[in-house]
């Protein structure tokens, strides 16, 4: 069974042509030109992941964003006409996946797309692996990679997959300063830019999620000019 893809852009060019590309690639695509009528799409039937445009006639893409996190995990990806760091800070702040800057290629949308989804898979699998480690318990914090689960205080934690992957991270080399640069390569699997505020969103959205201050946090901790350490 294919994977369900949903599309919001309400410039039609755009959007005909996101379909036609995940449409080669055997994916099954649900087009809408605004945002209404694309989260009720959501809320009847939820995708295995969403391409969302930020400036649609109704509902913005970062609404759309926040009311699907309120319920669901699946990947979203961003698609911003504007390439300022702020849009893209808030897109990931409020829960997106990732982002991708018009004029796009729609070849990188489609493998963005299946990086994501292979990713999402990938964290919410039961495989595993003889030896491997699935489960860190320490200080009230309880995260299993098995079950994709992870809960703090014994509260679970409604984490998307790219967030559990940055926290499952740290949470192996505890005790450690993780550089930005490598947990950005090893979470994404793509090359860090020295302008990349990425890693930064998601932290602060993680420390969200943990009721963490951001000016002394108990877990995830900066290091300034290095990177961020969850100590032993």
């Amino acid at each position: 069974m294919s994977e369900n893809i949903l599309i919001a852009d309400d410039e039609k060019e755009i959007a005909d042509l996101i379909e036609l590309y995940l449409r080669g690639d055997g994916y099954t695509v649900r087009k809408f030109y605004n945002g209404g009528e694309a989260l009720r799409s959501v809320e009847n039937d939820p995708p295995d992941l969403a391409v969302l445009d930020i400036m649609l006639p109704d509902i913005d893409g970062f609404e759309i964003c926040r009311k699907i996190r309120e319920r669901y995990y699946f990947p979203v990806i961003m698609l911003t006409a504007k390439s300022e760091d702020s849009d893209k800070i808030l897109g990931l702040t409020v829960g997106a996946d990732d982002y991708i800057t018009k004029p796009f290629n729609p070849l990188e949308v489609a493998a963005r797309v299946k990086t994501q989804l292979r990713r999402y898979k990938h964290y919410n699998s039961s495989a595993q692996q003889n030896g491997e480690i699935i489960e860190h318990d320490f200080r009230g914090l309880l995260i299993n990679k098995e079950t994709h689960k992870c809960r703090l205080f014994d509260r679970e934690l409604e984490l998307t997959p790219i967030e559990f992957s940055i926290l499952w991270y740290l949470c192996e080399r505890r005790g450690s300063v993780v550089p930005a640069e490598e947990l950005f390569e090893a979470v994404w699997g793509e090359k860090f830019l020295n302008s990349n505020n990425t890693v930064m969103a998601h932290i602060g959205r993680l420390r969200e999620k943990m009721h963490e201050s951001a000016r002394k946090p108990k877990f995830i901790k900066t290091v300034w000019g290095v990177g961020y350490t969850i100590e032993k």
